[in-house]
């Protein structure tokens, strides 16, 4: 992935050297991740914590929230290559869902991505790094340990800069999926049916926000010409590796379909792909 040398974000905070952990009052309310339920069944693996601690925060009930009064966001430092790395890629989604938002006769509002270290506050809660990368519905910001690239990597089998570039769009896409009142409503439908079809909905949820990191993949790609050989390859990799069914099977030895909260490798595969190959929303409806 040609990224170097292509325009950054501003919208990049980095708390790892101290800002951010600054105490709040519990509100309510829940976040959504690329790592969350799934990451939180292999979390004793890879980060030796008890699973039970991220799913406690991650089930069906409110996740406590947390009001957070903070100076100005300080930007990440110039030299560093990985910082500067997830800054292009956020720049190319704001302005890939910028033209997606302008043909639609709207205005895109960009999400902040926030870089932390082992934990910070939220306001959806305290997030932590064992839950991987995620979204906040109530600060409309993305949440990074850039740690789980490494993870990513050595741990679930998925390396390259274009597999890492995924996490972030993926992410985006649940911010996307925010501002178009999706994530509210399958919220309010979780909570009138029981936990198996809850957990349809939430498949169903994560697999568009695979779709529209492949929306963003078609879009930034047209604009900028970046992917090289292998570099979708590297994706659709990580889209694999993250499945519930994979995660299940490296984990427990075995596979509960109806415990299933992001989609099987081959569904999230799919859906990335047929955001790619269309270009276009219509394309990620996961719920007709």
């Amino acid at each position: 992935m040609k990224w170097q040398g292509h325009e950054r974000s501003d919208n990049v905070e980095d708390r790892r050297r101290g800002g951010g952990r600054i105490p709040g009052l519990p509100v309510g309310g829940r976040g959504i991740g690329v790592g969350t339920i799934a990451i939180a069944l292999v979390a004793g693996w890879i980060f030796g914590i008890n699973p039970l601690t991220v799913l406690g925060i991650l089930g069906g009930g409110p996740m406590p929230t947390t009001e957070i009064t903070q100076g100005p966001a300080e930007a990440p430092p110039a030299d560093d290559a990985q910082a500067q790395f997830v800054s292009v890629v956020l720049r190319s989604t704001e302005q890939a869902w910028g033209e997606i938002f302008r043909a639609g006769q709207a205005r895109y509002e960009a999400p902040r991505l926030v870089l932390f270290r082992g934990a910070t506050p939220t306001a959806c809660g305290s997030g932590d790094s064992a839950m991987g990368p995620f979204y906040c519905p109530g600060d409309s910001k993305v949440y990074i340990d850039l740690e789980f690239f490494d993870t990513l990597h050595r741990r679930l089998g998925a390396p390259g800069d274009f597999a890492q570039a995924y996490v972030v769009a993926h992410e985006v896409g649940h911010h996307v999926q925010n501002l178009l009142g999706l994530s509210a409503k399958v919220q309010q439908a979780r909570q009138r049916v029981g936990e198996a079809e809850g957990n349809a909905l939430s498949v169903k949820l994560e697999l568009q926000a695979d779709c529209f990191a492949g929306l963003w993949a078609h879009h930034s790609q047209q604009a900028k010409g970046w992917l090289e050989q292998g570099d979708l390859e590297e994706a659709l990799n990580a889209a694999a590796q993250i499945g519930d069914d994979t995660l299940q099977r490296k984990s427990r030895g075995t596979v509960v379909p109806e415990s299933f909260t992001h989609g099987t490798s081959a569904q999230r595969m799919q859906w990335f792909k047929r955001g790619y190959e269309g270009g276009r929303i219509a394309d990620c409806d996961t719920f007709r």
